[in-house]
């Protein structure tokens, strides 16, 4: 049996721990902070209509009819799975579970590469993002 990493995420960051088999527990990989996430639309400020600034400085377009809140938890969600595709690719895992709340879990499916979200085994759409570490695994259950 491999590797399995778990992404457990949310708008305002993500942990990502690992599992290499059964008994032996979930251990830290990384800590993916992510506080403009906890922003809402009107504190996200704007240059001009229809764009904004990310948390480098970058500009992007905001899409017809996008909040920018959610155009910057969609940044944010590719940004996770870059992070995902760069493990795969230096094989650090073998499965992947992804654990977000419903909409947030939508948009990280959507950035996944092809190759990537062929490694999902399990998903859960529950916001487990407060949950102590040390509890994880009893939120998480049989996934």
């Amino acid at each position: 049996m491999g590797t399995t990493w778990i992404l457990v995420a949310h708008r305002a960051g993500a942990r990502l721990f690992e599992n290499k088999g059964p008994g032996t527990g979930l251990a830290p990989v990384q800590d993916i902070p992510h506080p403009e996430g906890k922003l809402k639309s009107k504190d996200l400020g704007t240059d001009e209509p229809g764009r904004g600034f990310d948390s480098h400085g970058a500009r992007h377009a905001f899409t017809q009819h996008q909040e920018p809140a959610a155009h910057v938890a969609e940044q944010f969600a590719k940004h996770l799975a870059g992070l995902l595709d760069d493990g795969r690719l230096k094989q650090r895992y073998s499965k992947l579970v992804l654990v977000a709340e419903p909409h947030f879990l939508g948009s990280l499916r959507a950035a996944l590469t092809r190759e990537t979200a062929a490694l999902v085994s399990a998903s859960l759409d529950k916001d487990l993002g407060k949950v102590d570490a040390h509890a994880m695994p009893k939120h998480l259950g049989s996934v």
